[in-house]
């Protein structure tokens, strides 16, 4: 690769980021820096209409937090700057005018509620309107009326749209490196608008101008852009600038059924499709993955995994491993199927990696919300013990609980099963044992503990379970004499004590 890789990851302020745009983002920033490369930010918010508040920042915050640093660009500055598409309103007049006195675009002046009756018209008849090459002559725009009455409607500031104007029937051959070579003939395509009456460019133009001016080498987009590519194709040519080379990724496509992976899909079958929670500003609340508990780690090593393959049997990569095997030749046509279980696995490996001090530290304020107070030594041991049963840190709570509390309640299906009439006594007699065992270690307390049930011939089972029910209300929790180990002699005793009286057969 001779050329200097530069690539941008350019959303528009309409909203949350969706993980399908993280996902493009992802996929710019391996690409970058897996080539010694920039990776750029640019906000294209040329459309002000759609624009939402709040949503930049949002944008911003989001890649952050999945650790794709921008080299670049909003918020970072850079020798292109401004990076954020409404400040460079005016360095695009230039190349409207250059497209218009070249001949390739034209002003156009029909009115909204014109092209809407020639819409209905064409519909009541079967057909589809289009302003194209067949129509462009007899509509009321600059190449079909005179020069004389063009000048006029711009001297009395008569309001218009620019069109690129198509070259008629040709022949299109244009390279994708993932999808090969893609052909498309020029009389399927319509004259768009590339400049709008409110002043300032539609993305097409100022896409292709930007583009060129930040000297990107590689435009990796998703999908749904792949249409406008022969458009993007000729406005290059049109402009004489030199075009990047375009990849364009497969869709995300939604866990069930068919079609794209949408915000829907999420709500109805509960999984969050934004990297962070998002606030509406009507107020309304959509779910992020950071608030539900994932690590962004996880989170990104699920989206390279979608729509790219190592060709290797590894699935968890950290950042570095991913830049070093990312290629957009291993990036597949088809669409990649989002699977929200899977996404859960990713989660519950990496929280498995942590040390036991990283999860005590993102336990302990879980711990603090359920007013208890520990060492961090203790929550280490705590979290070392249960961690394998965990997929987020909140699920921590739910599998350790009773080392911090005594149980208060007692599982009825459980005593049930395991409280039969001869198991107070010797539920009792496991307390007496204890309560003269020195070293309350796990090893020594279940070699006494064993050593009684052997010899007496009691089996396991009829003393384990209902020990364990005494100590946890239940019948869960790691290696019952690792529990007893870590709430000591006293709490052990004290729980014993406490079930023989609570619990009722």
């Amino acid at each position: 690769m001779t050329k200097k890789v530069r690539v941008r990851f350019a959303p528009s302020p309409t909203g949350p980021l969706h993980m399908g745009g993280v996902r493009t983002a992802l996929f710019n920033y391996l690409f970058a820096k897996k080539h010694n490369g920039v990776f750029i930010l640019r906000i294209e918010d040329t459309d002000q209409t759609r624009y939402v508040e709040g949503a930049e920042d949002y944008i911003i915050e989001s890649l952050k937090w999945c650790g794709l640093n921008v080299d670049e660009g909003v918020g970072m500055g850079g020798e292109f700057a401004p990076y954020r598409q409404s400040e460079r309103k005016d360095i695009y007049i230039k190349y409207v005018k250059q497209l218009i006195d070249s001949g390739d675009a034209y002003y156009a002046f029909d009115t909204p509620e014109e092209l809407d009756e020639l819409r209905n018209k064409a519909e009541s008849e079967g057909k589809i309107f289009a302003y194209d090459q067949h129509s462009r002559s007899q509509l009321n725009n600059s190449i079909a009326l005179s020069k004389e009455e063009t000048d006029k409607k711009l001297a009395e500031n008569i309001p218009y749209v620019v069109r690129f104007k198509i070259p008629e029937n040709e022949e299109l051959v244009m390279n994708d490196i993932i999808r090969g070579v893609v052909k498309v003939n020029t009389s399927t395509l319509d004259d768009k608008v590339i400049f709008k009456s409110d002043g300032l460019p539609t993305y097409h133009l100022a896409n292709i101008v930007d583009d060129h001016l930040m000297e990107i080498s590689h435009v990796i987009r998703g999908e749904e852009w792949l249409p406008s590519m022969p458009l993007h194709i000729l406005l290059y040519r049109a402009l004489n600038f030199e075009a990047p080379e375009f990849a364009h990724l497969p869709l995300i496509l939604k866990p069930v059924g068919k079609g794209k992976l949408s915000k829907r899909d999420g709500d109805k079958l509960g999984f969050p499709v934004f990297p962070l929670e998002w606030k509406s500003p009507e107020g309304e609340i959509s779910s992020g993955y950071r608030e539900e508990g994932y690590f962004p780690e996880a989170f990104i090593n699920m989206l390279a995994f979608l729509g790219w393959n190592p060709g290797t049997e590894q699935e968890i990569f950290n950042m570095e491993e991913l830049i070093n095997s990312f290629s957009l030749e291993r990036v597949g046509k088809a669409g990649a199927r989002f699977d929200p279980e899977k996404t859960k696995w990713y989660n519950q490996q990496y929280l498995k990696t942590k040390t036991d001090n990283e999860l005590a530290l993102l336990y302990k304020p879980i711990l603090e919300k359920n007013e208890i107070s520990a060492e961090l030594s203790l929550i280490e041991k705590v979290v070392g013990l249960v961690k394998e049963r965990a997929t987020f840190v909140n699920d921590l709570w739910e599998q350790s609980w009773f080392f911090f509390k005594t149980p208060e309640e007692y599982d009825e299906k459980t005593i049930k099963k395991r409280w039969k009439e001869n198991t107070p006594e010797l539920i009792n007699t496991v307390g007496e044992i204890l309560e003269t065992v020195k070293d309350f270690s796990s090893i020594e307390t279940e070699n006494a503990v064993k050593a009684w049930i052997e010899k007496n011939e009691l089996g396991f089972g009829p003393i384990m379970n209902p020990l364990r029910l005494a100590l946890v209300g239940g019948s869960f929790g790691p290696h019952l004499f690792d529990i007893i180990e870590i709430i000591g002699k006293d709490e052990t005793l004290k729980r014993i004590k406490l079930a023989l009286e609570k619990i009722k057969k």
